[in-house]
């Protein structure tokens, strides 16, 4: 962890990675691709390791991890938001599922990156309302039928042609609906393994949270599916 937290450092101290990554008025750096760890996912000779090994296949070569960090006041506003889309970020902790991209001025939903997992990994230690990590329990499996639906007949490789965004703006409800919010609290040393359908998102921070100057620190690791085809059909 503490290879991969300099690293992080590091990185945060780069003016133009802060220009690229910064959001929601400077209270989130998004830092996609950001870490420098090497295919293995090791950084700096330290290998990239833990109990989380035992429920996954990793993948062949792992992509370098996004750098997540989140800062007093999230979710700030950026300049051109729109009331609507702050309010979700706000209200509704900005709930999504990765991979499902929205494109053009339409918003409108695709499927461009089949994760595998998502993996998490913390870099430093909070308190309890330093904007969690929040995951909608039970949602991929209402994720996976309403997705399979709309995708039946659809070869892997075409998928991400399918406009799904009503799709998966009503099985996103139903998950709001029936599905119990959980707040993921983990420490350094710690891991977060997440199912690749899981609706998830961050809690606004809380005032008087306890963290670093730097703010929470997570690396995310999301390698694709090795086979597009294993996103619907793998457990």
């Amino acid at each position: 962890m503490q290879a991969a937290r300099g690293a992080a450092l590091e990185a945060l101290a780069d003016p133009a990675l802060r220009a690229r990554w910064d959001r929601h008025g400077g209270t989130w750096f998004a830092g996609v691709d950001v870490l420098p760890n090497a295919a293995d996912g090791s950084i700096g000779g330290v290998p990239l390791a833990g109990a989380w090994r035992d429920l996954v296949a990793p993948p062949a070569r792992w992509h370098r991890a996004q750098l997540s960090v989140v800062r007093p006041g999230y979710p700030g506003r950026d300049p051109g938001e729109s009331d609507a889309a702050h309010a979700y970020r706000r209200d509704r902790d900005g709930a999504h599922l990765d991979g499902l991209l929205a494109e053009g001025a339409g918003k409108r939903r695709h499927l461009r990156e089949p994760h595998a997992f998502v993996l998490g990994l913390p870099l430093d230690a909070c308190g309890a309302g330093a904007s969690p990590l929040v995951v909608w329990e039970g949602s991929d499996v209402l994720i996976r039928d309403a997705l399979s639906a709309a995708f039946a007949g659809v070869p892997p490789a075409r998928r991400g042609d399918v406009d799904v965004t009503e799709v998966y703006q009503a099985a996103r409800a139903r998950v709001f609906a029936t599905c119990a919010r959980r707040v993921v609290a983990a420490v350094p040393g710690q891991a977060v393994l997440m199912h690749r359908m899981a609706i998830h998102g961050v809690a606004p921070w809380q005032a008087g949270a306890e963290a670093p100057p730097e703010g929470r620190m997570i690396a995310y690791f999301r390698p694709l599916c090795d086979d597009p085809g294993d996103w619907l059909a793998r457990p």
